[in-house]
């Protein structure tokens, strides 16, 4: 077993917290079933929101899915000019197998964010 790291975003249409939390919920569930994982594999994740989005914590999304024991942090992204508006990232960081190839997760038209992914 071995620490691994990955990326992950959605975009969310308006600033509301049951869309927030869905949002991220339906991320979080992508993530763990894209690569294999649980709940308890996690050692912390850091939520970023855009500036435009302050409805509510995408941590609450994953506390209600499982993750109640694994330290998260929210936190702003940088307001960069012309950027993508209505978007939650997140940097989770999860034990696996050394053989394990992180699949990161880009949902909702998020993918326009990483041409490399």
């Amino acid at each position: 077993m071995r620490l691994f790291a990955l990326r992950g975003a959605t975009k969310v249409e308006h600033n509301e917290a049951e869309e927030i939390v869905g949002c991220t919920k339906e991320l979080m569930e992508e993530i763990m079933s894209n690569n294999d994982l649980a709940p308890e594999d996690f050692v912390s994740c850091i939520f970023t929101v855009t500036d435009d989005l302050d409805a509510e914590f995408p941590a609450k999304a994953a506390r209600t899915n499982g993750f109640a024991r694994v330290p998260l942090l929210c936190a702003r992204e940088i307001p960069v000019p012309g950027s993508m508006l209505g978007v939650i990232r997140v940097l989770a960081h999860y034990h696996a197998g050394n053989d394990h190839v992180p699949q990161p997760q880009y949902l909702r038209g998020t993918e326009k964010l990483r041409d490399d992914v």
